[in-house]
């Protein structure tokens, strides 16, 4: 009996389960500069607001649906200090089990089956997947090199179309975007009645100006939503603390699917953001640990040979490559021991590239660039 639905055989193989299973066959020691997960700790003061938490016998009752109005509150208080954008913490404003929670489930509750959704090529994986679970039908959206890896609006057919995820700065090609550029997206959006879904998940890992919002521009919130994830800014991937905000009808549905998905955030979960968006310091040091290494690894890599523009934001390199990415990963890891991501892992164009992480110490950048200079033949 075939007990998997046709929606999930659809799905295509998740990006890094192919590379674990590489990963497997080697023998040497492995270093990982391929996954995007913080290798730093989480800062002492968000886990001691945490143990203070768990002694409150409120926070092992089942939260609110949308979250402490404590947490809520102090979401928009950074919302107006990062982005002078002001938000109702009351029906603008919505905490999540991380971005990835939101990002997965939002089109349940907005688009209908054979809907079209605008997914970026190359992208995060789950646009495309939660797109094909939702029903919808994805539309590539091209991300060229020669565009700064910005979709062509002018080049865009919304015929059908009821939604568009973006996310800038960007995961995988660490390009970042203008306000001007968004004026020209919230334009398209309202011409075409298209929501809005962007992915602002490393609006705090920056190197040079601070990312734009989407809220910022005027009628921004009319036509869109905002994802934020804790992970990237505070070092809490295994948390699972994440929020969206924007156009209160659109939260409000994605609150309605979610009061029929799951029974909230961990209360003490929550009390632990607040105390991590009082930050008075740490992004920034973070910000600096990132850059030394982005240094390191630049470096080091243009002088193995590679073309090397530096990112403006994220934590990735993504460059260009000769022949197969995948091809390209799987020699890297057979004859150095380092692992990176093929750029086909995150849409066909993705292909031609491949992306390394600065996600591991200052030593391990510096041993893998040593190993692929004596090794490896670009």
């Amino acid at each position: 009996m075939n007990r998997r639905s046709d929606r999930l055989k659809s799905l295509p193989e998740y990006p890094f389960a192919r590379i674990t299973r590489l990963k497997k066959g080697v023998k040497r020691d492995i270093i990982d500069l391929g996954i995007g997960d913080p290798d730093l700790p989480t800062p002492e003061y968000i886990i001691s607001s945490l143990k203070n938490a768990i002694d409150d016998p409120i926070t092992h009752q089942y939260p609110p649906y949308n979250g402490y109005l404590s947490l809520r509150k102090e979401i928009a208080l950074w919302y107006k200090k990062r982005f002078n954008v002001s938000l109702s913490p009351h029906n603008e404003i919505l905490p999540l089990l991380g971005s990835k929670d939101g990002i997965s489930h939002i089109l349940f509750s907005i688009i209908n089956p054979s809907d079209y959704v605008l997914v970026p090529d190359p992208g995060y994986p789950v646009y495309k997947s939660a797109t094909i679970l939702a029903g919808g039908i994805p539309k590539i959206v091209p991300l060229l090199s020669q565009n700064g890896f910005l979709p062509d609006l002018d080049n865009i057919d919304p015929k059908g179309c009821k939604a568009f995820f973006l996310n800038y700065p960007n995961n995988p090609t660490a390009a970042v975007c203008s306000l001007d550029f968004l004026k020209n997206l919230v334009s398209f959006a309202r011409k075409n009645n298209i929501i809005i879904l962007f992915d602002l998940a490393y609006s705090e890992v920056y190197f040079d100006e601070k990312p734009p919002s989407l809220l910022q521009i005027e009628g921004g919130i009319d036509v869109g939503i905002e994802f934020h994830s804790f992970s990237k800014t505070y070092n809490m991937a295994g948390w699972r603390l994440g929020f969206c905000v924007g156009n209160r009808d659109i939260i409000q549905s994605l609150l309605s699917l979610k009061t029929n998905l799951d029974s909230g955030i961990f209360g003490a979960v929550q009390h632990a953001g607040i105390s991590a968006l009082k930050d008075e310091g740490f992004v920034e040091e973070m910000r600096k640990v990132y850059k030394r290494r982005l240094d390191i690894l630049a470096s080091g890599l243009s002088s193995c040979g590679f073309k090397v523009d530096m990112p403006k934001a994220t934590f990735y390199l993504f460059l260009p490559i000769k022949g197969s990415s995948f091809d390209f990963s799987e020699r890297l890891l057979k004859d150095t021991g380092v692992v990176v991501t093929p750029g086909i892992s995150f849409g066909e164009y993705g292909e031609g590239f491949v992306r390394f992480s600065l996600t591991s110490p200052d030593d391990k950048i510096e041993e893998a660039v040593a190993r692929i200079k004596k090794g490896f033949r670009i």
